[in-house]
C-alpha cells in the first residue's frame, strides 16, 4: 500500500519547544524529559533532517482561545487546582502523575502546540507532527491522570471544528493504553469520531468494544498482550479503515503513542518501529476512495506515550519518514 502523492509532504512541520522539558516528573518517572531529548536528537541526525521545519509553539499569551477551550471541556475546579499545585512548587494528581513548578504552564503550551498543528495542516495541506509533553489522552473533564494533564487531542478536535470548512474530525489513537480521557470528551459529539487500538486488559481498564458513543462515533479495538504487527494490520484493514472512511473526516488527528513497541517497559504488545510506518501508510491512504467515495482530509500527529528512548525515537522517525515519502 502506498500513500496518495497529495499527502506526501516535501517538508514536515515539527512543533516543539525546549519548555516541554521543564515539566519535571523526577529522575525515575517513565514520562520524563529524556523522551523528547532522545527524539529531537534522532530527528536532527536523520538523513532527511533538512526537510523538517522546526516550529516553536505559539505562546499561550498570544492565544486567547486556549483558556476558553480548556474551561469548556475541563472542569474549572480541576484547572484551578492544577495551577495552584504548580504555583506551590509541585505535588501529585495521583500516584502516577507528578506536577512540578512549571507543569501547568508547560501543559498549556502543549495544548497550543496541538492547535498549531491543526492550523498548519489546514493552512498548508501538509502533515504536522506535534512533539510535546505532557501527554493528554487519559485526562478526563474533572482530573488529570495517567501522566496526562489536559486532553490535547480532544481539545485540538474541538478547536478544528471551529475552523472554516471543517465539519468532521476523526481521532485515531494507537497508544498501547486506551485514551479514556479523549473518549470521555468526544463520545457524545456527532462531528467527532474516536478510534482506539489498545492492549486489554491494561491500564486504565476502559475501552470495551461495546462502548460505541452516542452517535456510533466510537470504535474500540482491544488487542491481546503479545499482539504483533500482523494482528494490528488485520485490525486496521477490517475495522479502522472502514470506520474512518465511512465518517469521511476533514481532519485526522493521530494520538501517536509508541508504547506498543516490544521494548517498551509499560505494556506487553510486540510491535516494531516498522509497524508504525505501516500504520502511517494506512493513515495517508484513507481518502483514496478504494472502498468509499474519495474525500479530502488533513493529518496531524501528536505524541502520546512511548517510554523506551530507542524504540520511541525509531518509531517517530518511521512515522515522519513515511510522511516524507522516504
Amino acid at each position: 500500500m502506498s500513500a496518495p502523492a497529495a499527502l506526501i509532504s516535501k517538508h514536515l512541520a515539527v512543533f516543539y519547544s525546549p519548555e516541554f522539558l521543564e515539566h519535571d516528573t523526577g529522575p525515575f518517572h517513565p514520562e520524563n524529559s529524556g523522551r523528547l531529548t532522545a527524539v529531537t536528537a534522532a530527528l536532527k541526525q536523520a538523513a532527511w533532517a533538512n526537510r523538517l521545519d522546526w516550529r516553536i509553539p505559539t505562546p499561550v499569551s498570544q492565544r486567547d482561545v486556549i483558556m476558553s477551550l480548556i474551561l469548556e471541556h475541563h472542569q474549572s475546579h480541576y484547572v484551578e487546582a492544577l495551577q495552584q499545585i504548580s504555583e506551590r512548587g509541585g505535588g501529585h494528581l495521583d500516584g502516577d502523575t507528578p506536577i512540578s513548578k512549571r507543569s501547568y504552564e508547560v501543559a498549556l503550551l502543549a495544548v497550543s502546540a496541538w492547535l498549531d498543528g491543526v492550523d498548519y495542516a489546514l493552512d498548508t495541506r501538509n502533515v504536522a507532527f506535534v512533539l510535546s509533553r505532557p501527554p493528554g489522552h487519559h485526562a478526563v473533564q474533572e482530573r488529570g491522570m495517567g501522566f496526562c494533564l489536559f486532553s490535547n487531542a480532544a481539545l485540538a478536535a474541538f478547536y478544528a471544528l471551529k475552523q472554516p470548512g471543517i465539519e468532521r474530525v476523526a481521532i485515531l489513537d494507537w497508544d498501547v493504553h486506551h485514551g479514556n480521557g479523549t473518549q470521555a470528551l468526544v463520545q457524545d459529539q456527532a462531528k467527532i469520531a474516536y478510534c482506539s487500538l489498545h492492549q486489554s486488559p491494561c491500564y486504565p481498564g476502559t475501552g470495551y468494544p461495546e462502548e460505541r458513543g452516542l452517535h456510533q462515533n466510537v470504535l474500540n479495538i482491544p488487542m491481546a498482550a503479545g499482539s504483533v504487527g500482523a494482528d494490528y494490520q488485520q485490525a486496521f484493514e477490517q475495522q479502522v479503515m472502514p470506520f474512518i472512511r465511512r465518517f469521511q473526516p476533514n481532519l485526522l488527528i493521530v494520538s501517536a503513542g509508541y508504547d506498543a513497541n516490544h521494548a517498551d517497559p509499560l505494556a506487553g504488545i510486540s510491535l516494531e518501529p516498522k509497524d508504525f510506518a505501516q500504520f502511517t501508510r494506512y493513515c495517508l491512504s484513507l481518502g483514496d476512495g478504494s472502498e468509499q467515495p474519495a474525500f479530502d482530509y488533513r493529518i496531524v500527529f501528536g505524541l502520546e506515550g512511548g517510554y523506551d528512548y530507542k524504540a520511541l525515537s525509531e518509531s517517530v522517525l518511521a512515522t515522519i519518514g513515511e510522511c516524507l515519502g522516504v
